[in-house]
């Protein structure tokens, strides 16, 4: 009975747009009957809970998925989300793995780490667990997002702060050894492209910046420079449609080396690194 109201509900969903049809309708099936997508089959046809057809018809009008069963993955957590705060995207976990073998790399006692645009506190969180002795600073300017933020940071040794990410955390100039951000990206002129679960859903505090989509990052430049130890690494996410033009933010005549960009999981450039020039 069950795996039948799924494929069904797989072909709505699909035929709505939804990109992820199967996977989106077996993870609210699975929601609604409070089990894991393997026990699927193992709900009894007299168990069928009709609120699942209410919960399929929210996503296809493309609420998503997340905002729905009000959790989100990202790699080991499993964080809370909903209206307000920019859900974690399975791009952002390669950047993430990146930035913790850089900082492994440096073979630092205690490294110092600075999230900038946190969020959801997905990437500083994640830091803070698979980094085991980091120093963990993050910050967000929202308040409609701090509300989630401190929901998933509850309990953790992160440092949250509420603020300006262009001119936070000045107690740590030159002190810190990585920076990371996923900051607002999406040109203003690329609005109507965007997939409606973002753009309808996600703040756009968290997604547009400027006419290019790069005025938060050129800001960002300055102020991971401030906070970086000589060789310290800065790591920003992306569109992939930028790939080529973020490395050339951080110049050398700006005081930086080693600028590059990186691809993600579907191979598409999703990054860009550089290195505090040492003096």
């Amino acid at each position: 009975m069950l795996l039948a109201e799924v494929a069904q509900a797989t072909q709505r969903l699909a035929d709505a747009g939804v990109p992820s049809p199967r996977n989106d309708a077996e993870e609210l099936a699975a929601f609604v009957h409070g089990v894991k997508r393997s026990q699927l089959h193992s709900v009894k046809d007299s168990d069928f809970d009709a609120r699942y057809w209410e919960v399929i018809a929210r996503r296809e009008q493309r609420e998503p998925l997340q905002h729905i069963t009000g959790r989100a993955y990202f790699r080991y957590l499993e964080l809370q989300v909903g209206p307000g705060v920019f859900v974690p995207r399975p791009e952002t976990e390669s950047v993430v793995g990146w930035a913790i073998d850089a900082v492994r790399a440096m073979d630092v006692v205690e490294p110092s780490i600075v999230d900038l645009c946190t969020g959801s506190g997905a990437i500083a969180l994640a830091l803070a667990q698979e980094v085991p002795r980091s120093r963990v600073h993050a910050v967000e300017l929202s308040e409609e997002a701090l509300q989630w933020t401190r929901k998933n940071m509850e309990g953790s040794r992160v440092d949250l702060r509420q603020g300006n990410a262009l001119d936070a955390f000045h107690d740590l100039d030159g002190q810190v050894d990585l920076v990371i951000s996923n900051p607002p990206y999406i040109p203003l002129t690329e609005w109507e492209y965007v997939a409606p679960e973002a753009r309808d859903y996600d703040p756009e505090l968290a997604l547009f910046s400027g006419e290019d989509g790069l005025d938060l990052i050129r800001g960002l430049e300055r102020t991971a420079h401030r906070l970086l130890r000589p060789g310290g690494v800065v790591v920003i996410e992306h569109a992939d449609t930028q790939g080529g033009q973020v490395p050339w933010i951080f110049t050398e005549e700006r005081g930086w080396a080693d600028a590059a960009d990186h691809p993600d999981l579907n191979n598409r450039p999703r990054f860009a690194t550089a290195r505090k020039a040492l003096p």
